[in-house]
């Protein structure tokens, strides 16, 4: 962004806000997220990749994708050991929070057809958990997408986002299957129901689990609880497009 009084409110909050991972900021009444390079302590010095070269790697991710008109965050600044990208709305699970929300099913259907759109595109997200999707008036941005996804077996990678959305689903509104039915056939009618066909084909060698973790599909953990459920999703949904 050229725009000199923007960048000195970025010099501003960085001055400011020194060494803090994430930072918010309003700009003519628009947000924006400033994100500064991690701050590594002890072993984690070790065990973890540089910071600076982690915060450039995004940096560069996020210009491809950008270049790619993939639904990313928009990269409005960038430095040596940060950058600041638009607001990208409510993420999908407080979105299950909001008193006054317009229809939850559209909001679940606009998600999955924006993963649609970004598979099409030839890309993997990597993560795609509710958490991580943010949405704003109909309007679907993928946040921290995983560069590391790039360049690798494709199909794989996307079948792998497509299970990760559906546990999501599954962890944050609980059983509620004609919900997840309908926006998973939403990403199907978007063109990727060979990926949804990949997805069930790979669950198959585990389906032997279901019967195991069906007294732990209401009380187990908030992780393992799901899993029963996306087994069982592949299993009864026979045919999602």
């Amino acid at each position: 962004m050229e725009d000199a009084e923007f960048s000195q409110l970025v010099s501003n909050v960085l001055q400011h806000h020194r060494g803090n991972r994430i930072t918010p900021f309003e700009y003519h009444g628009k947000k924006y997220w400033l994100k500064q390079a991690e701050k590594l302590e002890g072993a984690m010095r070790i065990l973890k990749s540089d910071p600076k070269q982690a915060l450039q790697r995004e940096i560069a991710a996020l210009r491809l994708l950008g270049d790619k008109q993939a639904p990313v965050p928009r990269l409005v600044d960038a430095g040596n050991d940060y950058l600041v990208v638009e607001d990208a709305g409510i993420t999908l699970n407080r979105w299950l929070t909001v008193e006054e929300q317009p229809s939850l099913q559209s909001i679940l259907n606009d998600a999955a057809g924006a993963l649609a759109g970004l598979h099409k595109l030839q890309l993997a997200h990597g993560r795609p958990a509710l958490r991580d999707i943010g949405w704003q008036q109909g309007k679907v941005t993928f946040i921290d997408f995983e560069a590391s996804q790039l360049g690798k077996d494709l199909l794989r990678q996307q079948t792998r986002d497509l299970l990760i959305f559906v546990h999501s689903l599954y962890r944050y509104l609980g059983p509620r299957r004609e919900m997840i039915i309908e926006a998973i056939g939403q990403y199907c009618r978007n063109g990727c129901h060979h990926v949804w066909l990949a997805a069930q084909k790979r669950l198959k060698k585990w389906q032997w689990l279901r019967p195991f973790l069906k007294p732990l599909r209401h009380r187990g953990g908030r992780d393992l609880r799901p899993v029963f459920w996306v087994l069982d999703h592949f299993t009864h949904t026979p045919d999602c497009a």
